[in-house]
Parts: C-alpha cells; sequence; structure tokens
C-alpha cells in the first residue's frame, strides 16, 4: 500500500497559556471540539528544544464545520519565547494560519463585531477571492480565505485550518516536497510583484514571488471527508534576505510551530521522504499515547528546516464521557469514515 494523506491534521500554535489561547481560538474560530488535552514530557522532541527534555502541556481542538484543528502548546518547564525581531512576510517558516469560512463578508462583520484585531481590510488576492488578516493576542497572523469543502453546514461562521502560508528561499526547492510529497500539486496562480492585498503586514511591500497550490485530486482516508483538502502559499521575498522565524528558538516556543499531515502507512512514507531528500528527524517508531489518543508520529524539514508532522491515528475519543473510543488499525485505510460517527465528536465540545 503507498502512502495515504488525509488532510492537514492540525496548526501547531506555541502560546504562553494553553487555557486562555484555546478560549480565544474558541471565540474567534469555533475551535472547540476537544481531541485530547494533555501535560507530559516530550523526549522525542530534544533535537528541536536544546538537546533536553522539557515539559508541555497541549491540546488538540477542532471546528465541526469541518477542515484542519489546531494543537495548542504550552511549556510548563520553560517560558516560551517569541522571536526578538518582528517577523515579515517572506521570512522562512509558518508565517500566516489560514482559516476557511463559507462566507467572508459574514466572517468580516463578525470578527469586527467582537473586536478582534483586523489587520488592514478585506482586499482580494491574485485567485480573485477575497480574504482579511487578523492578528490574535500573541502577534500570530491568519488569513481569513473562502473555503469550498466543507463536513457541516451547521451555522458556524468560520471553519477550521485550511492551510497555511509559508516563506521559503526557494520555490522550485519546496515544492518538491510540497507538490510531489504532500501532493499539493495543481497550481492557482504564480505570480511576482509587490502585492496590495498584502501591504498592511509588516514586509508587505516587499517584491515577493507567490505561488497557491491546492489539490488535483481528492483526499482520502479516513478523516479526509473531515479535514477537506486544504491549499499552501509558498512565498520567496525577492528583494531583501529573510530571517529564519525560529532562528535560535526551540519547537515549541510562541508562534506557528509545525504543520500536521493526518496519514496513513508511515513505513511507505518514510521511504519516499528518505528517497526524496527529507529524511525523518524524529520518529516515534511505534505508539504515542496522549492519553485519550494515540498514533504513531514522524517530523521532516522543509528545505529551510520548517518542521512537518506525520500523525497516524490509531485511537481516538469519539464520547469521552461515556468511554467511547474508536480504534482505527483494522479500518481499511481508503475509506472515510462514516458522518454519523464524525458528528459524535460534537459531544467532547467544550462550552465557555
Amino acid at each position: 500500500m503507498t502512502k495515504i494523506i488525509s488532510g492537514i491534521q492540525q496548526l501547531g500554535i506555541g502560546v504562553p497559556d494553553m487555557h486562555k489561547a484555546w478560549k480565544w481560538y474558541r471565540q474567534a474560530f469555533g475551535m472547540d471540539i476537544k481531541m485530547f488535552e494533555e501535560s507530559a514530557d516530550a523526549p522525542l522532541m530534544i533535537k528541536y528544544t536544546g538537546n533536553k527534555v522539557h515539559s508541555r502541556t497541549a491540546a488538540l481542538a477542532l471546528n465541526m464545520k469541518g477542515g484542519g484543528g489546531f494543537e495548542i502548546w504550552q511549556y510548563t518547564s520553560r517560558v516560551p519565547q517569541p522571536p526578538d525581531f518582528e517577523v515579515q512576510v517572506g521570512d522562512l517558516g509558518i508565517m500566516i494560519g489560514k482559516i476557511k469560512v463559507p462566507d467572508i463578508e459574514a466572517s468580516f462583520s463578525y470578527h469586527n463585531e467582537i473586536g478582534l484585531n483586523i489587520v488592514g481590510e478585506l482586499n482580494i488576492g491574485p485567485d480573485g477571492n477575497k480574504h482579511y488578516f487578523i492578528k490574535d493576542d500573541y502577534l500570530n497572523i491568519f488569513q481569513i480565505t473562502k473555503g469550498d469543502d466543507w463536513f457541516s453546514s451547521n451555522s458556524a461562521i468560520t471553519g477550521g485550518t485550511e492551510g497555511a502560508i509559508i516563506g521559503v528561499s526557494d520555490i522550485e526547492k519546496a515544492k518538491r516536497l510540497y507538490s510531489k510529497i504532500l501532493g499539493y500539486d495543481r497550481v492557482v496562480y504564480d505570480q511576482e510583484s509587490v502585492f496590495n492585498d498584502l501591504s498592511a503586514l509588516p514586509g508587505g511591500d516587499s517584491n515577493l514571488r507567490r505561488i497557491l497550490l491546492k489539490r488535483t485530486h481528492a483526499t482520502k482516508g479516513s478523516f479526509s471527508k473531515f479535514l477537506g483538502s486544504g491549499s499552501l502559499e509558498l512565498v520567496q521575498v525577492k528583494d531583501r534576505e529573510p530571517k529564519k522565524i525560529f532562528k535560535d528558538r526551540y519547537w515549541g516556543d510562541r508562534g506557528f510551530i509545525h504543520l500536521c499531515f493526518d496519514i496513513k502507512n508511515m513505513k511507505a512514507l518514510k521511504k519516499e521522504c528518505k528517497e526524496n531528500g527529507f529524511p525523518f528527524t524524529v520518529d516515534s517508531s511505534n505508539v504515542f499515547d496522549m492519553g485519550e489518543a494515540s498514533g504513531h508520529f514522524s517530523y521532516i524539514e522543509d528545505p529551510d528546516g520548517t518542521l512537518i508532522e506525520f500523525v497516524e491515528t490509531h485511537k481516538i475519543p469519539v464520547i469521552k464521557k461515556l468511554g467511547w473510543y474508536l480504534s482505527l488499525e483494522k479500518r481499511d485505510p481508503n475509506k472515510t469514515l462514516p458522518t454519523w460517527l464524525l458528528k459524535m465528536l460534537a459531544f467532547n465540545r467544550v462550552k465557555d
């Protein structure tokens, strides 16, 4: 069996206060379904934590409208550090998280009404679609963009994670990973200019090459119906030297720490990544246990050191209050889980 990518499982966000940040994300983006919450050490990540085991608390939150989730991550053994410079468009790493919405005008009005920090105004991107940017309480920037695939038609204003905007030093090299291995092979646009829709962002007046990537083929696998296909935008700055967003900092420090994909057949994926010059740098090898969920995880780096995580899920909580957990190891990896079963995740909603 070849590897299967079901979609973007989550965007990792390092914050100084996990519970406070999660409340903000629930109110702003409807991320109110708790898949797990756990406090523990992270020994397998010492390559990225100063060769020292650090402790953390983390929660995986989803939005029932569909899309990827957030892994909201907080150090408990050290104070998470922000970058010592203002991150600009084109700096290397995950610059901006993408949140999908069904109605961009409605979400813009809602986010204005609840007093969020909207950066600039509604703008039209190179694809002809409207979008806008929001800065959270921790200076992370999110692009709110129109989505085109949904799990649920509920009344939520936004859906979940659509993808990310990633700064790279060489788009062609980066595409070997993002297009060839991860499957974002359809070019929606590829333009070089000073872009008006980025003008309100730090560094948005730079000369940039931007390429928006989507999938030619729909995703498949257990969670594909829920996660959706997603999109990635790669940005290369042309008129200045970009900085690494996580230079001299640890994985888990403040900001977007990784982009995670839900996959099947880790063995085949490991072989493909190695053959294409992206060997696993972290591999749990067998099972990791997050208390309420378990599986097999690994990490690779893109050509600029940006961390990409893969998770092969073995067990998830369906209704934790009733002790109902679902094992995925013996299920057909090509088939999505039934809609009625995925909708049961709503029983894990966290209410304010």
